[in-house]
Parts: structure tokens; C-alpha cells; sequence
């Protein structure tokens, strides 16, 4: 049967109706599991596997990849437990790895640790599709788009296109998107990755990561990956997750919405420069994002003019959060040059759009840039 995306977030992974059982089943506390005899079958010990966790794959890989046979979804801890799984347990040493150079923080992280381990690491921006350069004799590609925090996107199918044609696997962050505005196994990777903690899950309360894969076989060695390590979610933080996703259609839209409409005001300021959105159609990115994204997420980056100038801003919202993190019903915003290790200004400003009113959202936006101005 067909469905619409707000069909399928509501109803995936939902197990088959039973006469006096709940829809979706309560979380599984298991360390353990009544196995006599041999230990076959689905659920053997905690770490392993745990029913709450197959509900909540099986919905995400329905989400993902609707309609694709063989894919398989692998749920973490966290998504930076998802990025390590797929880098540290498909490469060794002697291996080339490709990174974006403008991806998430944390990625330099696990660079070194590749390094580490013998692995080549070559690294090039996303946008310009610039990875195609240093692509030969890679391993495996990972793709960021849009990139965080700087909003570029490149043209995943042509680099997908490219890494198969020199027998290299492909990887796909997927965080900024969510499955509802783009789908990357679609578009020719190996592997979606995503923070559930972002977008996904949608309401800033729980960590979570995810990966999937195009086959059983890719998925084998992640999920041995996430057994060796343990970076397992929390049966109850994987049901909160399967949860929250029935809304995430609806979340999604909202904050899409809200992003665009901030956009479009913040494109009118004259002390704000480097406005990124690729729902804009005046954005560097807007034309390949427009042929490979349904939607186009809900974070908004500019600059102001100094880092004084980004602080009395953040000071003055009353309805954005100064947080870290993005992809929350509640509006969120941080001068992201706080942490260092991003090649962005000291008044650069990553900005998540909530499902706040969309009129209350912008005004408060627009009264915070005047008091911080004046």
C-alpha cells in the first residue's frame, strides 16, 4: 500500500495489531532474556539486541529508504557513536578515507583516530562538489549535506557515482535533512547516518544515532561494531524516539516554514551578511539542493558583525534558546565560533527554526537584531 510521508512517520515500525496490546509497545528493560537450550534467536543477551531497538530500526529504515528490500538500520547511542561505527569498522590501515573539511566539529575527532590507526585521511570542502578531486583510491567517502555549519551542499549522486566507479563506499550524514528532505540511498549511497538527536526525534530530550544500510552484508560489520564498543541506546530513549517520530512530518513542515519566512527577513538586514539557506532561491546551494531535497531543514547561519554584536543579539530573543544542538520544536541559536574549531567569523550564527508561530518567531527575531544594534 502507498502512503503518504505523514502516513508513514505516524504508522512505522508498528508491530501488528494484537487484541489488548498497546500500538506501540512500552520500552524493553532486558539485560537479559529466558534462553534455554541453544542461544538462537532474535534475543539473546542486552547488549546484542532488544525488541524496543527493532521497532524503532524498522521504522527508521522505512523512513529512509520506503520501499528499498535488504535495508538494514543500526540504532546507537549517540550519532557520533553511528559516524564511528561506519568509519572505524569499514576502513584499516593502508586505507584511504575522503572527509568533508566543512563538516561537523566533531569530525576532526575521529580523523585523528583514523590516523591513528594507519589510515590515509583527505579531506576537501562540500560545496563545489570538491571531493571528486581527491577521491582516487579512496575507501570510503562521507558526504555532509548540507554541511554544518555552513549550509553547502553537494551533488550526491554524482559523487556516489564517482566513489562506486573507483570501489569505494559511500556514506551520507544525513542529520541537517532528515529522511524527510532527502533520502541518500536514494540518491546512490551505501549509508545514511544521522544524529536522532537532532531533527529526528525533535524535541532536544534525548541522544540517539542511527545508520543505514543499503545491504545485510554492509550492516553486519556496524552492528559487530556497536556490540565490541556497546554504544547501545537505552530502551527507553529508543522508544522515545519511535515516539516522537509520528510527528515528525508535521515538525518537519513547521520548521522548514520558520526557517524560510527567518530567511527572508534576515535577507532585508544590513548588518547581516553571509546568510545561508538553500531554500532561498538567491542561495549558492538552492539549485542542486532543489533537485535532491524535498525539504530544506530548519537551520538558518548569517553572520553579524562581531562577536559583541552576536552575544547582545542571543541576550535579547525571548523566544530562541542560546543552545547548542538544533533541529528542536523550541527555536534555538549560539555563536558558534564559541568552541572553536569551525572556520566561521566571531559573530557567525547558527540558527534552528522551531514550530513556533511563524509571525512570532521572525518578530522576535527582528526586535532582538534592533536591540542589539542599538
Amino acid at each position: 500500500m502507498s502512503t503518504g510521508e505523514g502516513t508513514r512517520a505516524v504508522r512505522a515500525g508498528l508491530p501488528e495489531p494484537q487484541k489488548y496490546e498497546p500500538t506501540l509497545p512500552g520500552p524493553v528493560f532486558a539485560a537479559h532474556y529466558h534462553l534455554p537450550g541453544e542461544p538462537t534467536g532474535p534475543y539473546t543477551y542486552g547488549r546484542d539486541s532488544n525488541p524496543t531497538w527493532t521497532l524503532l530500526e524498522q521504522a527508521v529504515g522505512e523512513l529512509e529508504a520506503p520501499g528499498e528490500a535488504g535495508v538494514e538500520t543500526v540504532v546507537f547511542a549517540s550519532g557520533m557513536a553511528a559516524v564511528s561505527a561506519v568509519l572505524l569498522s569499514k576502513v584499516r590501515a593502508g586505507d584511504a578515507v575522503v572527509l568533508p573539511d566543512d563538516g561537523y566539529q566533531a569530525l576532526p575527532l575521529v580523523r585523528e583516530q583514523l590516523e591513528e590507526y594507519g589510515v590515509e585521511v583527505r579531506t576537501a570542502p562540500t560545496g563545489g562538489d570538491a571531493q571528486l578531486a581527491v577521491l582516487d583510491g579512496a575507501k570510503l567517502l562521507w558526504i555532509e549535506t548540507p554541511s554544518n555549519p555552513g549550509l553547502d551542499v553537494c551533488d550526491v549522486r554524482r559523487l556516489a557515482d564517482a566513489a562506486h566507479a573507483g570501489g569505494a563506499l559511500v556514506a551520507v550524514d544525513n542529520t541537517l535533512a532528515t529522511p524527510l528532505g532527502q533520502r541518500p540511498l536514494a540518491l546512490g549511497a551505501d549509508f545514511a547516518v544521522a544524529s536522532g538527536t537532532k531533527g529526528l526525534t525533535g524535541h532536544g530530550d534525548l541522544l540517539l544515532g542511527y545508520v543505514v544500510c543499503r545491504t545485510a552484508e554492509l550492516a553486519a560489520r556496524v552492528r559487530h561494531w556497536r556490540k565490541v564498543v556497546g554504544a547501545i541506546p537505552g530502551p527507553m530513549e529508543a522508544w522515545l524516539a519511535h515516539r516522537s517520530l509520528a510527528t515528525l512530518q508535521l515538525r518537519s513542515d513547521r520548521q522548514c516554514a520558520n526557517a524560510l519566512a527567518l530567511a527572508r527577513a534576515l535577507a532585508a538586514r544590513a548588518e547581516v551578511t553571509g546568510l545561508r539557506y538553500p531554500g532561498l532561491p538567491e542561495d549558492p546551494s538552492h539549485k542542486i539542493a532543489s533537485e535532491q531535497m524535498r525539504r530544506f531543514g530548519s537551520v538558518v547561519s548569517f553572520d553579524l558583525p562581531d562577536r559583541e554584536h552576536a552575544e547582545r543579539f542571543l541576550a535579547e530573543a525571548r523566544l530562541v534558546d542560546d543552545a547548542t544542538s538544533f533541529g528542536s520544536v523550541r527555536s534555538s541559536a549560539e555563536r558558534r565560533g564559541r568552541w572553536g574549531g569551525d572556520a566561521v567569523s566571531e559573530g557567525f550564527i547558527r540558527f534552528s527554526a522551531g514550530v513556533e508561530d511563524t509571525d512570532d518567531l521572525v518578530a522576535d527575531v527582528l526586535r532582538a537584531l534592533d536591540a542589539a544594534a542599538g
